[in-house]
């Protein structure tokens, strides 16, 4: 059941690709995932250029991207490369292309690859609205691709490699007035540029399609791959540099990065990615390393059969199940299920409430220690909620134990409802009046264990949710056969998770849980609540974090998730916990929690330290809850992203700042050491602004 972007969705496979050089690397085909990253320097300081790029090879970056605003910093990659190789440091370098043509053909003469913004290259952004005619936007097209021609042949001469990157923030006025600020006008704007590369039967293209937002990013990535497929559904697509644009500093960063960039890998989409945080550059390294190693290991030889060309079947034998539905209406959009509402004790699970956040806790030996560090540990995050702890009751000693928890809990004033986890022979044991009951279910689980478990459930008016564990293939007769003992009972108040299994190159926990909410669909249950569980997110284990990032992430902007539950390692852990949970769903935006910030990650063209003024100004806003805030170091993407943000911060000039509300520029030329404070004013004049708690 294709779903255009991929062959299977119910089937992680890599997406075929050519390969393209980039010098000496190999991006595409069955290379592993290429780690890449860009300089902060000014570019025509060699020296430091040099050392920052030593660094980051180093480090494991595999390709280092060198802003070229001008003709003299074009001209000065040519010392940098020289002096790299003088030191033995042999890693490509791609020039980043914004708003200067002739700066591009200068660099191509120096670096293994070019890097231009079709949003940018020669067409304006001045948010101006205008109808264009046909003959006029053919006209306009033709002239755009005249200015971008002498590169293709150059680069085709040359033995260089282009990157098409376009970036949700500089769509032209052209575009946007045509397209719209959406995920099909950044497509349409690289395909305009695709058309004059295959003109001149160039082919070393690699696409990217970048957003602050990580749904837009997913969406656009996507809708790029179907519509490549469509022009040669027969021969291997162009690679794509995969990657979330201004995704911030620290957790949010690395979470957003996850979201976005693992959701698309998810779905083999993907052959070299960068994580863009507003820190050293050398620290997207790791991070991207970690998210690289998951889908190599996935997609290596060991563990995979040979990726097939496309055209011909990519699924492995017994590796599809066709649950008979699609598992969304339209993965080109962002729409969250509609799922009937659940009563949970004092919240709602579906409906219209928000995606909760629960905590999976096991239940301790010594009750008033464990709810001391629990309860201390909740306290440190004031400001978010413990919607739900979930814990497992299989035997008679912890049925008699969970009472004595809960009103310890309970006196120290966590007050989230409880909810049990069991198996279909143990339900009897649950005696505390549970919020939830959720029933864990196997293949070789009998239709009279199901029976009883409907029957306690529903005696006692206790909402049951059906927790599947098995391989895909018995996924769908799991699905059926709860349905089936639920509706003899005539019980609603019903939800579905499927178990993750631990981690491996193997494991498939996205396309199980799509595979859930098409199968549910498919037998008219599409409105039954979905419940989303996190394997791990072992304090200090940032593999772990990106892991469970990526596979909530993923599944919540596909729209499906009505609540998170987040695995506890210890109970003083369980602050730490429930922050993850609610950072990944205000990273997939789709519950907010803090302020929101949308930060580059800087480069040669930021016009201030964008590390340290990040940080002064998260300082003083970071309570403001709701609000988005962008810092911007220069004008490429400043403008387009203020649209998605509140207001905006962004580098004007040496010591100057132009601050937005919106994509409106209302205030030019604030010197940079009264802009903080005229932003916080701004943020008041608006109504936005809350005194922090003291």
């Amino acid at each position: 059941m294709s779903a255009g972007f991929v062959p299977d969705p119910f089937v992680p496979r890599r997406r075929p690709t050519r390969v393209v050089a980039v010098g000496d690397v190999g991006v595409g085909g069955s290379n592993p995932l290429r780690v890449q990253s860009m300089t902060t320097t000014d570019t025509q300081d060699v020296a430091a250029t040099v050392a920052q790029s030593e660094r980051l090879a180093a480090a494991g970056c595999e390709i280092v991207r060198i802003t070229a605003p001008s003709l003299r910093d074009a001209e000065a990659l040519g010392e940098i490369k020289r002096e790299l190789l003088r030191r033995g440091v042999r890693v490509p370098l791609v020039a980043d292309i914004h708003f200067t043509p002739n700066a591009a053909l200068v660099a191509a003469e120096h670096v293994e690859k070019v890097r231009v913004n079709p949003g940018n290259y020669a067409d304006k952004k001045r948010f101006e609205v205008r109808e264009y005619a046909e003959a006029e936007y053919a006209g306009e097209v033709e002239r755009v691709a005249q200015r971008f021609r002498p590169l293709v042949l150059r680069c085709k001469e040359l033995g260089r490699a282009l990157r098409i990157g376009t970036n949700h923030g500089s769509l032209s006025d052209r575009i946007l007035n045509r397209f719209g600020d959406t995920p099909r006008g950044m497509v349409e704007s690289a395909l305009e540029f695709l058309a004059v590369c295959e003109d001149e039967g160039y082919r070393d293209v690699v696409f990217s399609m970048k957003a602050s937002n990580a749904q837009v990013a997913i969406q656009a990535y996507r809708l790029l791959a179907a519509r490549l497929a469509e022009r040669d559904p027969v021969g291997p697509g162009y690679p794509f540099h995969v990657g979330v644009t201004e995704a911030g500093d620290g957790e949010d960063g690395r979470i957003k990065s996850a979201i976005g960039i693992g959701a698309l890998l998810e779905d083999g989409i993907g052959d070299t990615i960068r994580v863009s945080l507003t820190e050293d550059p050398v620290k997207e390294i790791p991070v991207a390393r970690a998210l690289a190693a998951r889908y190599d290991a996935r997609w290596s030889a060991s563990t995979r059969a040979p990726v097939p060309a496309r055209g011909s079947d990519p699924r492995p034998e017994g590796g599809h199940v066709d649950p008979g539905a699609p598992f969304v209406a339209d993965p080109y959009t962002h729409t969250r299920r509609e799922t009937r509402p659940i009563a949970v004790r004092s919240f709602e699970l579906g409906g219209k409430s928000p995606v909760r956040v629960e905590l999976e806790v096991l239940l301790p030996a010594e009750v008033e220690a464990a709810a001391d560090a629990l309860a201390t540990s909740l306290a440190l995050r004031p400001e978010i909620v413990c919607e739900g702890l979930l814990v497992d009751v299989d035997d008679e000693t912890a049925s008699r134990r969970l009472p004595a928890f809960a009103a310890a809990l309970a006196k120290r004033g966590v007050a989230a409802p409880w909810s049990v986890r069991t198996r279909p022979e143990h339900i009897a044991r649950v005696r505390l009046p549970a919020a939830r009951v959720v029933v864990a279910i196997e293949p070789d689980t009998s239709d009279a264990e199901l029976a009883e478990a409907v029957a306690t459930a529903s005696r006692q008016q206790i909402p049951l949710e059906w927790a599947l564990e098995g391989p895909a293939s018995e996924l769908v007769s799991l699905v059926d056969r709860a349905l089936e003992a639920t509706r003899d009972a005539s019980f609603e108040p019903v939800a579905f998770s499927v178990v993750p299994c631990a981690e491996s190159p193997d494991a498939r926990f996205v396309h199980d849980v799509r595979l859930l909410a098409a199968r549910l669909a498919a037998r008219g249950a599409a409105h039954t609540p979905i419940v989303l569980r996190a394997r791990t997110t072992t304090p200090g284990n940032e593999a772990g974090l990106l892991a469970t990032a990526t596979d909530l992430g993923a599944l919540l902007c596909d729209g499906i998730g009505d609540a998170v539950v987040i695995p506890v390692a210890g109970f003083a852990d369980a602050g730490r916990a429930l922050d993850a949970g609610y950072r990944i769903l205000q990273g997939a935006r789709l519950r907010t929690s803090w302020t929101e910030f949308i930060s580059c990650p800087s480069c040669g063209r930021t016009l201030f330290d964008l590390e340290e003024t990040t940080a002064r100004i998260k300082s003083r806003t970071q309570h403001l809850k709701g609000l988005k805030i962008a810092i911007m170091g220069c004008i490429v993407n400043g403008p387009g992203e203020m649209a998605d943000a509140d207001f905006g911060y962004v580098g004007a000039g040496p010591a100057s700042v132009n601050l937005y509300v919106g994509k409106e520029l209302v205030e030019r030329h604030v010197p940079t050491a009264d802009a903080d404070d005229r932003l916080v004013e701004l943020i008041k004049k608006h109504d936005r602004w809350v005194e922090p708690a003291a």
